[in-house]
């Protein structure tokens, strides 16, 4: 692993989104390093500020409505197209999702995670909530503090690196473009191929779940219509 692309998918929510980058932007990291923010068809309003702070902050930003006219969510065509990109420059990818706030240490400590380990698919943070302690989407983890997990269950996308080696084995143009995430089938594809996953309790993340899409707190607040609105609108496939 050369060099480490590290991207933000956003649409709106743009208070948490700049909240992330502060945070990655304040890490220290000593690798050569790219940070994209993909815009996945926020509003015009937001995209303007988005832009502004890109100005501001340094950061890339790739409008996704420049490149493809598929609706929102396009999780699939980032992934791909970083891929493709991470191929052809032996790099490491580490998706931060918008909802997720990153420690100094965080991004340097996946990296060395990952290049120490040859067999690794995916390296994660463990995510906590505001007084420390594990949450969602890594509940399974709770009682496994301070550990690094050869972990047979999914990693989460909101703080992972996929490493080159699972580039290489794993097509992303043959996922089921139907779907709307692929955490856990590019999980499940990583250890198919003979790799391991690594969730890394010692390098916790803050993580608000859903602030990015808000939408979707309804399946604590009010199951019965979020999986209605899953099942109707054909809503959050995974």
């Amino acid at each position: 692993m050369e060099k480490l692309h590290i991207i933000t998918p956003v649409k709106d929510s743009i208070d948490s989104t700049l909240e992330t980058v502060r945070a990655i932007m304040a890490s220290l990291l000593d690798v050569p390093h790219t940070f994209t923010i993909y815009n996945d068809y926020s509003t015009p309003e937001n995209t303007h500020r988005l832009a502004q702070a890109s100005q501001e902050m340094g950061f890339q930003l790739v409008n996704l409505c420049d490149l493809t006219d598929h609706p929102s969510p396009n999780y699939l065509f980032v992934l791909q197209r970083e891929r493709r990109m991470c191929i052809e420059e032996q790099a490491g990818l580490l998706i931060v999702e918008s909802d997720v706030t990153v420690r100094p240490e965080t991004i340097a400590g996946l990296w060395e995670a990952a290049s120490q380990r040859p067999d690794a698919g995916i390296v994660a943070s463990v995510t906590v909530d505001e007084t420390g302690e594990i949450n969602y989407p890594y509940l399974y983890a709770k009682g496994q503090e301070n550990q690094v997990i050869d972990t047979r269950r999914h990693c989460s996308f909101c703080c992972s690196l996929l490493t080159p080696e699972l580039f290489q084995r794993v097509d992303f143009d043959q996922l089921d473009q139907s779907k709307s995430w692929f955490d856990v089938t590019i999980s499940h594809r990583s250890l198919q191929e003979g790799l391991h996953n690594y969730l890394l309790t010692t390098l916790p993340v803050l993580h608000r779940p859903h602030g990015s899409r808000p939408w979707k707190q309804l399946k604590y607040k009010n199951p019965l219509k979020y999986y209605w609105l899953k099942l109707t609108k054909g809503l959050d496939k995974i």
